[in-house]
């Protein structure tokens, strides 16, 4: 695929439908209610299933921009490979398998002295910062939530409706930030690299942000993918869970004081729950 090819075979569809011989446009309905069957048939059965020939297929998708059929396939691929939601003759796999595999992967290419160097670093730091965008926000806030029960100065950013640069330039060498950066990551992402060399840094990723290892002091790689349209976090989320049990570890009695300390709290202020209810 040349570097000016197009990528997404809907959108080229509504680009170019009124242009569209009436052969094509049935073609066009067909894959825009059947969008699979762009990377699941031949050329062949598209033009079974929508009463034209396979030369009248060839010339649809050569009018959407592609050289062929065969190139329309490659760039929905391309773009699943990206973290854009596509769906794939494979799709209907089950998720936990999915996940199962990710879970494996992750973990068997991630050591325990790695995991356990980062906790000891979550331990001692002054301050953690946690800065997640797009999909990884969800997960830095859960990094918070589990870390703020058994240490204090754990915060995410960015705040809703904030910029980076106020809190960012304030880190010194006793602060430890940690930043996710999963694929489809935002053009902010390696200048947020850049502005933090000041203190120790931890990139939770996944295998495309591998490039970035030269730019932090930590990096723990985690799987995402599947074939599904949309990319699972089974796998940072557990690789978090880790951390955050060594992390315990590693603060010994002051953890667990302190979450005694928080579950008086909870009972004083009847913020939670009864598990007599």
């Amino acid at each position: 695929m040349t570097k000016n090819s197009p990528s997404d075979v809907l959108q080229q569809i509504e680009k170019h439908y009124a242009s569209l011989s009436p052969s094509g446009k049935s073609i066009a309905h067909y894959i825009q209610q059947n969008p699979i069957a762009v990377l699941s048939q031949s050329t062949s059965l598209i033009a079974e299933k929508t009463g034209t020939s396979k030369a009248t297929v060839s010339r649809f998708f050569r009018q959407l921009g592609f050289d062929s059929h065969q190139q329309a396939k490659d760039a929905l691929v391309q773009l699943r490979e990206q973290g854009v939601p596509v769906v794939s003759p494979s799709s209907g796999v089950l998720q936990h398998e999915s996940d199962s595999k990710n879970l494996a992967n992750t973990f068997a290419s991630t050591s325990s002295e790695a995991l356990t160097e980062v906790a000891k670093l979550l331990a001692s730091a002054g301050q953690i910062t946690l800065i997640g965008f797009r999909n990884a926000y969800p997960i830095a806030l859960h990094f918070r939530q589990q870390l703020k029960q058994i240490r204090t100065s754990v915060r995410v950013l960015p705040q809703p409706g904030q910029t980076l640069s106020e809190d960012i330039i304030d880190l010194g060498e006793n602060d430890v930030v940690v930043l996710f950066g999963f694929r489809r990551r935002t053009r902010q992402f390696k200048y947020v690299l850049n502005s933090i060399k000041q203190c120790k840094t931890v990139l939770i990723t996944d295998p495309t942000g591998q490039g970035y290892r030269q730019s932090v002091d930590h990096l723990l790689v985690t799987h995402i993918g599947s074939d599904s349209p949309f990319d699972s976090y089974a796998a940072p989320m557990s690789l978090v869970a880790s951390l955050c049990n060594l992390t315990y570890e590693a603060l010994g009695s002051a953890a667990a004081d302190r979450v005694d300390a928080i579950t008086e709290i909870y009972i004083q202020m009847d913020e939670l729950e009864s598990p007599k209810r």
